[in-house]
Formats: C-alpha cells, structure tokens, sequence
C-alpha cells in the first residue's frame, strides 16, 4: 500500500504539470505522458500484488482516471493521454468520432421500392426499347408477308387457283390471328403496369396468371 500512494502521487504532480502545460512544447508534453503511463502500469502492478497477499481488488472497486473536466481519461489500447497530450498531431484523431452507419431498411421499407421498373415494366419509358420492339414487329410481319408473297407465285405457276384462293383465305385469317394475339399482349403489359403502379397486393395476387401469361408470350 505505501508504495501504491507513493507512485498516485508522483502520478498527481505530473498530471498536474501536462494539465496546463501547453507551454512545454511537443516533445516534453510526449515525455511527460509517456511517464504517467509508465507510473500507471507500475500502479497495476502493485495492486496484482496486494490482492494476492489478501488487499483489496482495486481493479475493481478504484476510481476511474478522470481529466480536470471530470471526463474518463480517453485512451488506446491501454495508452492514456492526460491534459495537452490529447491535443497532440495525429492524437486528436484518434478519438474523433466516426459517424454512425445509417440504419438498415426494414423488409417492409426495401418492399416499398419495389414497383413497375424494378419488373421491367417501365423499359419502354426511357425510349430505347420501343423502337427496338417496333422494329422487330415490322420484320416479322414483313417476313412473314414475303413468304406469302412466295408461296403464292408458286401456286400460280402450277395453275391451281382453287387451292391458291382458299390458301389466301387461310393465310388472311391466320395473319389477323398474329396480329390480334400481339394486341392482346400488348394490352395485357400496359394493363400490369397500371396494376403495378396503383393496384394493391391482393390485386396483384389475382393478376399473377395474366402477367405470366404476357410475359411468356412477350
């Protein structure tokens, strides 16, 4: 114990000096910090060796090191900077606070960005993938139209009029056909976006048949 209060002592008058000593210069401020840890560690010392002879555990039960504003001597990793030492270069740092992360999104939040685009219902609107599909349509439709064309003068070659009549006929009507299946589609897809935009849950639950059935078809 007497040599515990010896060493709290020297450890007061040099806190007491670095407290005020903006005056000292860098390197003595260093010095003097470096000193205080040292007499600290020797303090922690004795206190292991007076609980093993059956003193009391003052690890646990002594004060806390408190600065002149009565604030808990900031450290790192066991290093304590005391008074004009926590003002040093490269010390102030250490001990700013780094902001917080921002909190995380709960399901239901992440859930609320969720709309037609995340689908790939809104591609049209930045206006790259309509032309492209009115482009395919045209090609497709104009294939389609030259394979005809192609056929027919075929059949007028071998002179059977008959049978190239009711093949316009067929063709006629299994064209339209195409062209009514695209509409249908097309009304389908603008028809889950207004669902996707404004509809709710439930809604969409009921439209999940119709939207897959757009989507394969697409």
């Amino acid at each position: 114990e007497k040599w515990r209060r010896q060493i709290i002592g020297e450890i007061s008058k040099k806190v007491a000096q670095i407290q005020n000593g903006d005056w000292l210069g860098e390197f003595r401020i260093r010095d003097l910090n470096d000193e205080i840890n040292k007499l600290l560690r020797e303090k922690g010392h004795w206190e292991v060796r007076i609980k093993e002879l059956g003193g009391p555990d003052y690890a646990r039960v002594g004060p806390k090191m408190l600065d002149h504003e009565g604030k808990e001597v900031p450290g790192n990793r066991g290093y304590k900077y005391f008074g004009a030492a926590k003002d040093l270069p490269g010390v102030r740092e250490l001990f700013e606070k780094e902001p917080l992360p921002p909190p995380r999104k709960t399901r239901a939040e992440l859930m609320k960005a969720i709309d037609a685009e995340y689908y790939g219902y809104r591609d049209e609107d930045d206006g790259v993938l309509e032309p492209l599909e009115q482009e395919h349509e045209k090609k497709v439709i104009a294939e389609a139209v030259e394979k005809w064309k192609v056929e027919r003068e075929a059949r007028v070659a071998g002179g059977d009029k008959e049978e190239e009549e009711e093949e316009i006929n067929i063709y006629a009507f299994e064209f339209l056909c195409l062209y009514l299946q695209i509409e249908e589609a097309l009304v389908r897809r603008k028809k889950m976006e207004l669902l996707q935009k404004y509809a709710s849950e439930t809604l969409m639950a009921q439209s999940e048949d119709e939207k897959r059935q757009c989507l394969g078809f697409l």
